[in-house]
């Protein structure tokens, strides 16, 4: 009989998984996956990407039918709500396609109504599936470090946890479908009101005379310490590794934080939750796009501030 990390080994290398949407996290993540061990099969919309991830070695095909082929889980990571409805509803989605083997993961960031809508009508046909949003930038994707939060059916996601873990660090069941999302918005709300709030104080203790990353080494041992200063301060030159010093490319785009602040809005608004930072947050993010900044990463906030 085959001890437990024999076991483990084998179910990791005799899993076949379908991974669809190859851009900043989904292509690392796929890599990942493939590194682990899994048999990883890829497609995405775009070439570029395709082309990045099959130089790291992934399979990779030109579509999501292709890449369903002998699959037994399905993981997707996709940038919007209609999107993933898109890829999965209807009478040429996806799940008129799986079988009933077959495991679906979402990682896209979505509505929670909309995670919902598509869990339910997998469960009518038989089909397991979870929303398993993420948190932790592209460095966490490309370092296997993320932080995964779970929605959906307890025995599902304690299926899913192997997977998870070659992607992961951290992996938490949120509640049932749907609240992996919900989640993951109110995180993203926080995660922007930290972001402005860095940049704010950063910029003005630039502008009264004081070096950014003393007054960075400064806030991070102080009550002001927080995420965006630890892991990904938005002032070039401060930090290695983040997209403030490689003039904000790649990373989580502007645009992409303000479809999840969109996300917490309209959430707050059926829940009758006031979320007075948040929506000021949207307001500030929404300027910046609409200023050209929508392809460059959140944390080009500092920008505008500069500017004002």
């Amino acid at each position: 009989m085959p001890s437990q990390p024999d076991l483990k080994k084998r179910i990791i290398m005799t899993t076949t998984i379908a991974f669809i949407g190859l851009g900043n996290m989904g292509g690392p993540m796929a890599i990942n996956l493939q590194k682990a061990g899994f048999k990883v099969c890829a497609t995405d919309l775009s070439s570029d990407a395709r082309a990045r991830v099959a130089e790291a070695g992934v399979c990779v095909v030109d579509s999501a039918a292709q890449a369903i082929e002998g699959a037994e889980v399905v993981i997707s990571m996709l940038p919007a709500s209609h999107h993933v409805e898109g890829l999965y509803l209807g009478k040429d989605g996806l799940l008129a396609q799986l079988d009933t083997s077959v495991r679906v993961i979402d990682c896209s960031t979505i509505a929670p109504e909309s995670a919902r809508k598509v869990a339910k009508a997998a469960a009518e046909k038989g089909i397991s599936l979870i929303d398993a949003p993420v948190s932790g930038g592209t460095a966490g994707a490309t370092n296997a470090t993320l932080t995964f939060i779970v929605g959906g059916d307890l025995d599902a996601f304690e299926a899913a946890k192997p997977l998870l873990a070659a992607m992961g660090k951290n992996i938490f069941h949120a509640g049932g479908h749907g609240a992996g999302q919900v989640a993951k918005v109110c995180n993203n709300m926080l995660l922007a009101i930290h972001m402005i709030g860095s940049a704010e104080a950063l910029n003005l203790g630039v502008s009264l005379g004081l070096d950014a990353s003393v007054l960075s080494d400064i806030m991070k041992q102080s009550s002001g310490d927080n995420w965006s200063l630890q892991k990904y301060n938005p002032m070039p030159g401060v930090m290695d590794g983040v997209p403030a010093s490689r003039d904000y490319s790649g990373g989580f785009g502007t645009d992409l934080m303000l479809k999840d602040l969109g996300l917490a809005s309209d959430a707050a608004l059926g829940a009758q939750a006031p979320i007075p930072l948040g929506g000021l947050a949207r307001q500030l993010y929404a300027v910046h796009s609409a200023g050209g900044s929508g392809g460059l990463d959140f944390s080009s906030i500092v920008r505008m501030l500069q500017k004002a």
